[in-house]
């Protein structure tokens, strides 16, 4: 980076310290990674200087001869790797991808149904202060209170009763396997359009631990970095006779002009998604959060849904008597990074809510296994017991720094 060192030393001090932070720090932010130095080399070409409003072969400016086969290397790639009969690469990212689709199928006012954003959905699945929730009669089913298990039953009855033109499947916060034949069923009994959005396991279904979305949904929606280890960007995959509808929606529905150089990058993080090296990377993740999970809980600590079965867990600290925010501040100062995160029912207000979020990507992209998540499960049991005490948190940011240099994080080996 010496042209960024020369011309802006300023960013250029800042992009080194980000640097740093992430290669010191363990990284449990679910809905983080680490890309390649491949990815990374791609999102930062001159593929940057390119406008390309339009589709390949019909754009509306010229000079499209190699973006046009760069897009549709992208799309063949991920038609490939899930299985689909149509996707569209260009949408910026997740939130816009889902905007997009409901753009294709709604109009103002028609009836979504997707899961409540305090038990695990997303903003953009009809949450009041997104615009899904604005623009949409937005309708939420929420998790048994009980279990903190999605009630299959308890979806129909809702659905029965506010007959959604869209039922929503798809977390940023459930740490279980969805039964997409169950809502496939669900939809069909109502008319409804099944729109999965796979933002968050997108890797494993790459990597075949997780099941896949595609045989049973109308549309995907998915981001593609999370556990797909790609860029900031998303996709699109849908039926063929939706295609139309889907593109439309995205240009000119809601955007113009893709960024090449992510649709690029896209392409490269869903070659590297096919090698064994990958497969075997989505195998890890699985084994690390569920021994994250069980050694946890052998701490006492409550796990909504009393563990995991993908790549998250959901962290309830209420017994800990200790709220989400101060710990993952604690946390932080002593290197580990995660998010505080409300949980099911949770009386806390959002901003300082009950639980934490732990995932589990980023850490098996540097190379951790189940001896390591042993050792982070020790470090935030010393930490959330006593989060007050400087001298332990620094103390342990430097035990963090020792054993992250034992593994270091694609693209930054050269801060090992």
């Amino acid at each position: 980076m010496e042209s960024v060192k020369d011309l802006d030393p300023e960013i250029y001090a800042l992009v080194k310290q980000e640097e740093r932070r992430q290669s010191d720090k363990i990284r449990m932010i679910a809905s983080e990674n680490y890309v390649s130095r491949a990815v990374l080399e791609t999102t930062g070409s001159v593929l940057t200087n390119k406008y390309s409003e339009g589709y390949a072969g019909k754009r509306y400016y010229e000079g499209q001869q190699i973006i046009d086969q760069v897009e549709q290397l992208a799309i063949q790639r991920a038609k490939d790797l899930f299985g689909a009969e149509h996707v569209n690469v260009q949408p910026y990212s997740g939130s816009p991808a889902n905007i997009a689709t409901y753009l294709a199928f709604l109009n103002p006012g028609d009836t979504i149904l997707g899961m409540a954003l305090p038990h695990g959905g997303h903003l953009t699945h009809g949450a009041q202060v997104s615009i899904s929730g604005r623009y949409f009669d937005a309708q939420s089913y929420e998790l048994d209170a009980t279990t903190g298990l999605i009630n299959y039953d308890a979806i129909l009855e809702k659905a029965l009763a506010v007959r959604p033109k869209i039922l929503i499947a798809g977390h940023s916060a459930y740490p279980r396997i969805l039964d997409f034949a169950r809502f496939r069923a669900i939809a069909d009994e109502v008319g409804a359009l099944l729109m999965v959005d796979m933002a968050h396991f997108a890797g494993l279904v790459a990597g075949g631990v997780h099941p896949s979305p595609v045989p049973f949904a109308d549309v995907v929606t998915t981001t593609t970095h999370k556990s797909l280890r790609g860029p900031r960007g998303a996709m699109i995959l849908c039926k063929a006779k939706h295609a139309q509808a889907i593109d439309k929606a995205v240009f000119p529905g809601i955007q113009g002009g893709p960024h090449d150089n992510t649709t690029a990058a896209i392409a490269v993080a869903l070659k590297e998604a096919t090698s064994e090296t990958f497969k075997e990377y989505t195998r890890q993740i699985i084994k690390n959060a569920k021994t994250l999970a069980q050694s946890l809980m052998t701490k006492s600590f409550t796990l909504i849904t009393n563990g995991t079965d993908n790549h998250l867990m959901l962290v309830d600290l209420s017994n800990k008597n200790i709220s989400g925010k101060k710990a993952a501040k604690a946390l932080d100062k002593a290197g580990i990074v995660v998010n505080y995160n409300a949980i099911p029912f949770d009386k806390r207000k959002p901003f300082d809510p009950s639980g934490i979020r732990l995932g589990t990507p980023a850490l098996t992209s540097r190379g951790f296994k189940e001896q390591e998540m042993l050792l982070v499960s020790d470090f935030i049991e010393k930490i959330i017991g006593d989060p007050e005490n400087d001298l332990l948190l620094q103390q342990t940011a430097e035990d963090i720094r020792v054993l992250c240099r034992r593994f270091p994080a694609p693209g930054l080996e050269h801060l090992r």
